[in-house]
């Protein structure tokens, strides 16, 4: 059986080689790469939602070259000390599967294999996930209609991605833990100081949840001493400054040939009540 229900009904889902099909009869094809669909029609505000292709291909490569790896191992770390004997884990807005994978291969490594899925909006994130780690599955979905059963997730992981607490809270089983990544004060300060005449903090707050226990917050950081411009030009492909960059901004990136550039995260650790 899947970690996904049917996003129609609600049912469970059996999975096979190629379809996600339910008691009721609903069927879903799995696409070559090895997702699938449970994005209903009348839920999708445009006919390719989420990151685009290049954007997908270059927080890929980016993510591939170990960049963030302090921040992908700090979660192991977490997911190992707080997830059960056999957990079922869910990536919401999960992207290209990079922190999917490692958490995976932790829990896995630690003795305590999961039962693994990832959502996203984008179908070309999602066949660099399901590429990544073949042992999960992954659906194109959206956050704020999670196709998970209530009190069906014990580790929810939520890295960069919308903050759909309402979902969070049905799907986490009592004492589920959740792991909410969000950019620190002064992430990627150097890249917004060439980007932007007047670049400002990110604001950092620790709001206690409805439904949660605070358990902790805890600091990742990481200078990236980024020596060509391949990476650089990825990690600017990534973010969202993406759309919100002046052409001037842009401008003065693509002169650069390296950048030292800070990156710093901070995840906030909560238990469901």
């Amino acid at each position: 059986m899947s970690l996904f229900c049917c996003p129609l009904c609600a049912a469970p889902l059996e999975k096979t080689d190629r379809t996600y099909r339910c008691p009721r009869g609903h069927s879903f094809d799995r696409a070559r790469e090895g997702y699938v669909h449970l994005l209903p029609a009348n839920r999708m505000h445009s006919k390719a939602p989420g990151d685009d292709k290049a954007m997908a291909a270059a927080r890929n490569r980016f993510l591939s070259g170990g960049w963030y790896a302090p921040l992908r191992d700090a979660l192991c770390r977490l997911a190992v000390d707080h997830a059960p004997a056999r957990p079922a884990v869910l990536d919401s807005g999960c992207g290209e599967g990079y922190y999917t994978a490692g958490v995976c291969a932790a829990l896995a490594a630690a003795g305590k294999p999961p039962e693994t899925a990832g959502v996203d909006l984008s179908k070309p994130s999602l066949r660099w996930a399901a590429r990544r780690e073949p042992r999960a599955e992954f659906a194109v979905a959206s956050v704020y209609h999670l196709p998970v059963a209530p009190a069906r997730v014990d580790l929810l992981l939520n890295c960069f991605s919308p903050l759909a607490l309402e979902e969070f809270r049905r799907v986490l089983r009592p004492g589920g833990v959740f792991l909410y990544v969000v950019p620190a004060a002064r992430h990627l300060w150097e890249l917004k100081q060439v980007l932007y005449e007047r670049p400002y903090p990110n604001p950092e707050e620790d709001i206690p949840y409805e439904g949660f226990d605070y358990l902790e917050v805890l600091p990742v950081e990481e200078t990236l001493t980024i020596r060509s411009r391949e990476p650089l030009l990825d990690l600017f492909q990534m973010t969202p400054y993406r759309w919100k960059t002046p052409r001037t901004g842009v401008e003065r990136l693509e002169e650069l040939e390296a950048l030292d550039v800070t990156a710093s995260f901070r995840i906030h650790v909560f238990r469901r009540k």
